[in-house]
């Protein structure tokens, strides 16, 4: 983001809401770092290019960089396992949901005490007739505690005219379901459509057949009367896209997956207004070209990384450990050698204590002696002085996730969720995650005795 745009944010962020209408982001407030001990785990479920049949299953500490846990994990002992949706129940388990087949009036479900290994439970029949094609069911866990599904169903007999279901689980063993409900105000011609809701407001997110985006709607209530707000490239997600799924960050902020099907890619964009703005598309780094109409499950877990608040600590580059991160005369940030013969003012510049993350205590924040904070401006690491905003507080908190060696910890900006401080040309800057072993390394630093 550049600087003018920054400015101009930073003086009319108390103002937002009243140039909004009123309207005041309500997602946030749910959403926090877990504390020390915790740790955020998003699980994927997904089918592949190279199979339909097949479930692949990957997590990630940030929602960015995805490893691989089991793949195949599941195999159903018939049909496909196309647009696999997760979620954990009351009951402890994991369940499935997915599409069984290209033609066809049922959909299936497996279930999990582990994630990665799946047991095949039945495939239900919905009880509508004529149906031809039941596709992408996507579970939606209400505030009320109801378990219910949303899924597209046709009865043409080509692949078009889908609109949007609802069935409820009747029973806590999610096998019995209502009669199916449809999504008032949705289609026809909608398919893939994920709901959020946020507040007492139901958002929804479902790609129009016919122009290939993703359309947005609201609603008061579950099933309807939906209003579509967005239509068009209105988010900059491009065409011919389908598969949205949306998770909240730590930071508050949600972000959606979708699939770009025609072109073999996979895409993320973050919101952090409401749904109104979106930020660049990006890449699913290691996934994009392979995955294919996936879901995410957050949750938090024990474990995690923790750092020691309030001591003095110098940070050492994992894959070159003579340089530690130093703050230099002109305020940027380095990875510069330090060792015993160093210079008293090089060792100090390679000291700092870590606080309580200026914007979220359960993340941290890199204090010099100067006074001056560890901070990212146009995305180069610098030391600034704390200006009170709440742009700054933002810029110089960073989470801490598993680092590439034993020990080590990357640090993820707080407000640029999937951006490390990393080196480059031993610059330190806040860059977005690759999927190599370079970058991985780049972006690790060990918390070691300070220097001074």
């Amino acid at each position: 983001m550049n600087r003018t745009v920054r400015t101009l944010l930073a003086l009319l962020g108390p103002l937002l809401p009243v140039l909004l209408g009123g309207a005041v982001f309500q997602g946030t407030a749910s959403a926090a770092t877990p504390p020390a001990g915790q740790a955020t785990r998003y699980t994927m479920t997904a089918f592949t290019n190279s199979s339909e049949s097949n479930l692949y299953v990957y997590d990630s500490p940030d929602a960015t960089g995805y490893t691989l846990r089991k793949g195949p994990a599941y195999t159903p002992p018939s049909g496909l396992i196309r647009d696999p949706s997760i979620f954990k129940h009351t009951d402890g388990y994991y369940y499935l949901t997915y599409t069984t087949n290209w033609t066809g009036n049922t959909i299936g479900f497996a279930r999990s005490t582990d994630r990665v290994n799946w047991t095949f439970l039945y495939n239900y029949t919905i009880p509508i007739s004529g149906l031809t094609r039941t596709w992408a069911p996507e579970w939606f866990i209400d505030t009320d505690g109801s378990v219910n599904i949303i899924m597209s169903l046709t009865a043409a007999s080509t692949a078009t005219h889908f609109t949007p279901y609802k069935i409820t689980a009747t029973n806590s063993a999610l096998t019995a379901w209502s009669t199916p409900t449809q999504l008032s105000g949705i289609g026809p011609n909608y398919i893939d459509t994920f709901i959020v809701k946020v507040g007492s407001t139901y958002h929804a997110f479902t790609k129009n057949e016919t122009t290939k985006y993703i359309e947005y709607a609201t609603a008061s209530s579950l099933t309807g009367p939906y209003t579509i707000r967005k239509t068009g490239n209105w988010a900059g997600f491009g065409d011919w896209v389908e598969g949205p799924a949306l998770v909240q960050l730590d930071n508050g902020g949600w972000r959606i997956y979708y699939d770009g099907y025609r072109a073999g890619k996979y895409w993320y964009s973050d919101s952090y207004d409401n749904f109104a703005t979106w930020t660049t598309p990006a890449e699913l780094t290691g996934l994009t070209g392979f995955a294919r109409h996936l879901t995410v499950l957050k949750e938090t877990v024990p474990g995690g990384v923790t750092l020691p608040t309030n001591t003095t600590r110098s940070l050492q580059s994992a894959n070159y450990p003579d340089r530690y991160a130093v703050v230099r005369s002109d305020s940027l940030g380095h990875i510069d050698p330090v060792s015993t013969s160093s210079s008293t003012a090089v060792k100090q510049s390679a000291t700092f204590t870590v606080v309580p993350g200026l914007a979220d205590a359960n993340c941290y924040s890199f204090r010099h002696s100067s006074g001056r904070y560890l901070r990212h401006w146009d995305y180069r690491i610098r030391f600034d002085s704390s200006n009170g905003t709440d742009t700054f507080n933002k810029d110089a908190t960073y989470c801490a996730r598993p680092g590439s060696t034993s020990g080590s910890v990357r640090l993820e900006s707080y407000n640029y969720p999937g951006r490390y401080i990393r080196h480059y040309n031993y610059a330190l800057r806040v860059d977005p995650h690759q999927n190599t072993d370079t970058f991985r390394a780049d972006s690790s630093f060990t918390v070691v005795s300070p220097w001074t």
